[in-house]
């Protein structure tokens, strides 16, 4: 048996940003166009007026004040409400293999590796371009990659879904080395034109390289324990199932092809299963919550991070125990606790010990605690 570790992780971010102001703007004159065309069925009580969104609404739901995205052309219009991304010829590399390029790029200069040294590939995102070939083939393919690679989808939790499987690989001494690639293009997957979800989320792409322990060029994060658990829900669905480029006469309309949930009952039945998971996943390791130093948890919203944090430490987080990034980046899906683990995980000592942990829609839930050395 191997010790399977986390050497390097990198992260993608797009140069486009959406502040709340901007986004506000653009929904609410999307809001009085509707209003207007509508006015003889709203006035006729047959149609409900749409609401606008404020500045004050987003933060306060959420604790989002800007999000990172492909494109804010489409999105800032309020005739359009949606990115626009441009429709690529099948030779030319996918747009969320060019994200996962990059940030897996970073991933190997953190460890001191070169794509000479990895043995599998894993594409691990909510969304995924396309049906097939894997995206993941054709991120091996642009890295010159030797091995094999896959496509896997378990929603927000796709990452640490990633990180069980490339773990137990490793332990099984089948693989030296695995990339866990996180692109996600969630900016074409959300209803910009829903009041209730119009600021959830934000593009990005993150990266990990897990390799053996004993093979680590520099201070690693030895993988103590995984856990993944499943539930099946239909309160965070996406009937669409892969993304779309443009809006089709009679598919523009369905609410159900694009992010759909319900944001009420998910607060109420995903925090105590991801709690109690988390509670057992460090029993079963060993570990007491008053050894944990950090929590990385999945950036979707910052009240049930905050609920999350106090019941998994049995009081209020310090300052810096729990980070958030998603004020910054918004709900990024899988790639959020890894972004939040890359940004704040180099202060960790030799020794100490903490959480990553993604939730989301299935219900689904994957934790990895992680020990720093070196």
């Amino acid at each position: 048996m191997y010790t399977p570790a986390i050497t390097g992780t990198g992260v993608f971010t797009p140069d486009q940003v959406i502040t709340n102001a901007e986004l506000v703007k653009a929904f609410n004159a999307y809001v009085d166009i509707y209003n207007a065309e509508h006015s003889d069925e709203i006035a006729a009580g047959t149609l409900p007026a749409k609401d606008p969104s404020s500045e004050e609404f987003i933060l306060k739901a959420s604790g989002i004040e800007q999000r990172y995205v492909i494109d804010k052309t489409g999105i800032l219009d309020p005739h359009i409400m949606h990115p626009l991304l441009r429709q690529r010829t099948d030779d030319e590399p996918s747009l969320m293999a060019e994200m996962a390029l990059d940030a897996a790029q970073k991933a190997l200069a953190a460890a001191g590796r070169t794509a000479a040294d990895v043995d599998a590939v894993i594409c691990a995102a909510s969304n995924l371009e396309r049906a097939y070939p894997a995206v993941a083939i054709e991120i091996q393919d642009l890295l010159e990659i030797n091995g094999f690679a896959f496509d896997m989808n378990v929603a927000c939790s796709s990452a640490t879904f990633g990180i069980q499987a490339a773990a137990d690989m490793i332990r099984s001494g089948s693989i030296r080395s695995a990339l866990i690639v996180n692109p996600e293009i969630c900016s074409a997957h959300l209803e910009w034109r829903d009041r209730d979800c119009h600021f959830i989320f934000g593009d990005v792409a993150t990266a990990m390289l897990i390799e053996r322990s004993e093979d680590a060029s520099g201070p690693y994060f030895e993988i103590k324990s995984t856990r993944c658990a499943t539930e099946f829900s239909n309160n965070i669905r996406n009937n669409n199932g892969f993304l779309r480029r443009s809006r089709p006469d009679g598919v523009a309309d369905r609410r159900d092809m694009q992010f759909m949930q319900n944001g009420r009952k998910v607060f109420k039945e995903v925090l105590p299963m991801v709690s109690d998971h988390i509670a057992g996943h460090l029993a079963e390791t060993g570990v007491e919550a008053s050894d944990l130093k950090r929590l990385w948890l999945h950036q979707a919203n910052k009240s049930m991070n905050d609920f999350i944090g106090r019941k998994v430490l049995g009081r209020v987080p310090e300052p810096g125990e729990q980070p958030n990034i998603l004020q910054d980046y918004a709900n990024t899906s899988s790639a959020g606790s890894i972004i939040a683990f890359s940004k704040y995980s180099d202060d960790l000592k030799d020794g100490e010990t903490g959480l990553i942990c993604s939730f989301g829609a299935g219900y689904s839930v994957g934790s990895v605690v992680v020990q720093k050395h070196g």
